[in-house]
């Protein structure tokens, strides 16, 4: 028997990270959607460097176009776009064909026509490398050539003319840090202070819990204005206050679950064996605490996207050229009747991505809920 019982392997346990990351594993819905979370922020972090547009530039002859795989201009626009273009140089034209990728235009004016006058063709955005191909010697009439610049915008353009592609890719970066930066502050302080105020009962949880209520009677708009006068339209600095005041409802949660767990035999065999209120916090309360507090998380993201998207359209919140989901939907539900591409696209983004944070909240809850193990 002592042979046998010293060969026998020893049996491994697994910690209360390693089962939840097992048990998490086994949720398909939790798992595709924790994927698809990692895809949108690592497509909101480096895809604005790959997009052929900046977000900020803007296209004065694409205004408000439609989402395409082909390139523009489409090929009833060069016209339109050529008109336009030698309408600014004062002359008219006599006659215009396009062989290829290559337009040719003869223009024709009663006074002699400048060279540089091709600057305004490579103005436009649908042509570049203007060139004279012929000029007459009394210079009043001139044939130039242009090449047409393809121009791909897969998700359409704005009011304004600028990339949606490129504008949802940055707004969905700074959503995500937004929703993050101030999800991450108001989680750390309100499960700490929660837990400390739950678990210590009495006097100070009554001390702690009054603070909470002074601080529910301030004005948040009040608040958010006096930060914006002290540090400016630092929206990293704002939201990082944001979360600082949104932590309340998360002590509140904490704190009843605290109240509740501090009851439970395994903590009162903690105290018994002399653990100290530091270590019963760490090792007993707060793990026991992760269920509600990521459902919490999960909410709070979005919370603090549409709250930004409030605060943006007072003009106390991301401000152009910036741009973030909220303010990109706010613009496109006014749009919809005529550009509805405008609303569709950001939408669809933060409403998947608010549906994986459930999804994965979900899995989170069940897998870090001791009582299920």
């Amino acid at each position: 028997m002592t042979d046998i019982a010293a060969t026998a392997p020893a049996i491994v346990g697994r910690s209360l990270w390693g089962d939840a990351w097992a048990r998490l594993k086994a949720n398909r819905a939790a798992m595709f959607s924790l994927y698809y979370l990692v895809l949108i922020g690592i497509i909101s972090v480096f895809g604005p460097w790959f997009v052929p547009h900046q977000y900020t530039t803007i296209y004065a002859d694409y205004v408000r176009m439609p989402p395409s795989l082909s390139a523009y201009p489409k090929p009833d626009m060069i016209e339109t776009a050529l008109t336009e273009a030698i309408k600014r140089m004062r002359v008219d034209i006599k006659d215009w064909h396009q062989e290829g990728s290559q337009v040719f235009v003869t223009v024709k004016s009663t006074k002699p026509i400048d060279d540089r006058n091709i600057r305004y063709l490579d103005r436009s955005d649908a042509f570049d490398d203007t060139k004279i191909e012929n000029k007459s010697p009394d210079g009043l009439e001139v044939t130039m050539s242009a090449s047409v610049k393809q121009q791909y915008f897969l998700f359409g353009t704005d009011n304004t003319g600028r990339d949606l592609l490129s504008r949802t890719l940055m707004a969905g970066r700074i959503s995500l840090a937004i929703g993050l930066l101030a999800g991450v502050v108001a989680v750390v302080i309100g499960v700490i202070y929660g837990a400390a105020a739950g678990f210590s009962g009495g006097k100070v949880d009554e001390v702690m819990m009054r603070i909470v209520d002074v601080l529910y009677s301030l004005p948040f708009i009040f608040f958010v204005i006096m930060l914006v006068v002290f540090f400016g339209r630092n929206f990293v600095l704002m939201f990082l206050a944001v979360g600082a005041v949104l932590w309340l409802d998360m002590a509140r949660i904490v704190r009843g679950q605290a109240l509740s767990i501090r009851r439970q035999e395994y903590v009162q065999a903690a105290e018994a064996m002399g653990i100290g209120q530091r270590g019963i916090l760490i090792r007993h309360v707060i793990p026991n605490l992760l269920g509600p507090v990521v459902i919490y998380m999960t909410l709070l993201v979005p919370q603090v996207i549409i709250l930004e998207s409030f605060l943006s359209f007072l003009g106390l919140g991301i401000q152009e050229p910036m741009t973030s989901w909220g303010v990109l939907i706010s613009v496109g539900a006014k749009n919809i009747g005529t550009a509805n591409w405008l609303l569709l696209f950001p939408a669809f983004f933060l409403v998947s991505t608010l549906f994986a944070l459930n999804f994965v909240g979900d899995g989170l809850r069940d897998a870090l809920d001791p009582r299920d193990r």
